[in-house]
């Protein structure tokens, strides 16, 4: 159950990325990024440069690729995740969809709650031996 929480956190936060940048074609304001078009720019009065940076390469989808991939590297090494991952993007997935119902909004939430499962399943199992700092 953990390792496809991993795999489902990682996947959202990929397909939110590379459809940001292509199905919504904010790759054509690469230049603006990089030529300093972006500072000072108003967050009120948003350009569109400036709104597909924020959509695209600053939005959420690459902290939870990060955050997908630290939940698989964890399980790899028989870690339990902390619980507070699975709640936090659990709550925030909640959030998300009650402000902006038309999400994709229950891919994240089946991986928050197969990480708190996972998480609660790992807590009851038997230990092999092994301590934390051998793993």
């Amino acid at each position: 159950m953990i390792k496809w929480a991993g795999r489902l956190i990682v996947f959202f936060g990929a397909a939110h990325t590379i459809s940001a940048l292509t199905v919504e074609q904010a790759w054509r304001h690469f230049g603006a990024w990089f030529s300093g078009e972006l500072w000072g720019n108003d967050f009120a009065e948003m350009s569109p440069a400036n709104s597909a940076w924020w959509l695209s390469m600053d939005s959420f989808g690459i902290p939870l690729i990060l955050v997908g991939l630290i939940v698989l590297w964890l399980d790899r090494r028989g870690i339990r995740p902390p619980q507070f991952i699975g709640w936090t993007l659990g709550i925030w997935t909640i959030v998300g969809a009650v402000v902006l119902l038309p999400t994709p909004w229950p891919i994240p939430l089946v991986a928050s709650i197969l990480l708190l499962v996972g998480a609660r399943r790992a807590d009851r199992a038997p230990h092999s031996g092994a301590t934390q700092s051998e793993l």
